[in-house]
Parts: C-alpha cells; sequence; structure tokens
C-alpha cells in the first residue's frame, strides 16, 4: 500500500473555549486521490484545510504531509512548505488585481526563486492548457468568474505542486461557469493530480471525487470511496 500523502492522526482543534472545530479526526489521503470533505458550516471542514495547508495548527494530533510534519512548523518555514508542496484554489479566487493575469500566475514562482525566463514559459505553458492565455495581458477584474478560477487553478499549479487544496472552488460562480470547473478540476485528477476540496455541493464532490468524507460536529461521520461521474 503507498504511503499516505496526507496523514492526520487523532486531530483535534477548538477556538476561544467554543465547541471542538475538529476531535481526534484521523484521515489518510494517498498519492492521486481525488478527496472531497462535505459538511454543513461549522463542520469543520475549512480547519481541515487549513490544518492541512498549514494555515493553522492543532491542539492535539499530528499532521503530516509529503513526509513533513506541518503541525511543528514555524511561520517561515510553514511557508516554504506551502510554496513547494502546496497549491491551494479559494472561492473568491485572491487574484491581486493591480497585477497582469500573467504576473498573477508567476508570483509563487518568482517568490520561490524560479529564474523569471522559466517562469514565464511555464505561466504561458499553463494559461494556453487552461484556455485563457488570450488574457494573459489583462487585469483579473476584466475576466469572467469562471475565468478568474481558471487563472487561480493556473496559479496554484505554477510549482506543480505534489497537492492541490480546494476551497469551495465553485461557490462565487454561475452554473455553467461551475461545471467547466468542475471539468477542470477532474481533469487535473486524471492526470494524477492529488486534491482535496471541501465544498458544500454534492454535484461537484460526485463530478471531481473519487472518495467523499463527511464531517459533523468535528468528527468523521463517514468516508466512502466512490467512481466518478464524467
Amino acid at each position: 500500500m503507498a504511503t499516505p500523502l496526507i496523514e492526520l492522526t487523532d486531530v483535534s482543534r477548538r477556538y476561544d473555549g467554543g465547541p471542538p472545530a475538529l476531535s481526534e479526526v484521523s484521515l489518510t489521503v494517498a498519492p492521486g486521490e481525488a478527496v472531497a470533505v462535505l459538511g454543513p458550516s461549522g463542520s469543520g471542514k475549512s480547519t481541515v484545510l487549513n490544518l492541512i495547508a498549514g494555515l493553522d495548527h492543532p491542539d492535539t494530533g499530528a499532521v503530516t504531509v509529503s513526509g513533513v510534519r506541518v503541525d511543528e512548523l514555524g511561520e517561515a518555514a510553514s511557508a516554504r512548505y506551502r510554496r513547494a508542496t502546496i497549491g491551494m484554489v479559494f472561492q473568491f479566487f485572491n487574484l491581486l488585481d493591480d497585477l497582469t493575469v500573467a504576473d498573477n500566475v508567476v508570483l509563487p514562482a518568482r517568490l520561490a526563486g524560479m529564474a523569471r525566463g522559466t517562469a514565464h514559459r511555464r505561466a504561458t505553458e499553463l494559461l494556453e492548457t487552461l484556455g485563457v492565455a488570450r488574457h494573459a495581458r489583462s487585469h483579473p477584474g476584466r475576466l469572467s468568474g469562471g475565468e478568474r478560477q481558471r487563472v487561480a487553478v493556473a496559479r496554484a499549479l505554477m510549482n506543480r505542486p505534489a497537492l492541490l487544496l480546494a476551497d469551495e472552488p465553485t461557490g462565487a460562480l454561475d452554473s455553467a461557469a461551475g461545471e467547466d470547473v468542475m471539468a477542470l478540476l477532474d481533469d487535473l485528477h486524471a492526470d494524477g493530480q492529488t486534491i482535496v476540496l471541501v465544498t458544500h455541493d454534492l454535484a461537484l464532490a460526485r463530478a471531481c471525487a473519487t472518495r467523499t468524507v463527511q464531517l459533523a460536529d468535528g468528527r468523521i461521520a463517514s468516508d466512502t470511496a466512490a467512481e466518478p461521474v464524467r
């Protein structure tokens, strides 16, 4: 059996003395899996994503990604880990409006020390693959929601991350653009990309994920493997 890419072991997290956001959660994700984490608001979905990304730390338990104990990293080491290992896609894109599309996509590579020419060639390749190369010199505000999400995916893939994390990636899109992004994520997974996404959208989970993890009150209520709808 393959060594897990992600391993959460007895992870608990509580905020400001409230009820546990997560309570003794254990979860593994193998390389190449596409896992959808489902659940109502407050169930702990975003906390799982933040712990995997090293944006938050558990009160107890261990978070290991690609052999790294993420829960033990300091702020600077966490930033280096994200640049090297993680690509992130957000509901509201998080693109920088004062930069062009190309410069948004190049940014993670430049922060990681990639040579300018190499970074721009990689960005051009991604924008062409994702169908938004014609917007390379535009600013994000001139693009549709679906186009901006494609740019955000290109930026997330810039450093060839082992893991793509997606937080409600279709939540700010209309149905047509949402279906477009679903197809894109499904294609990425078919090419071998490991994906963990959190969503309220059952259609997204069915379209993109080969496994669904249902959270309720900070605990795993179900963990089900399923063939994606293609």
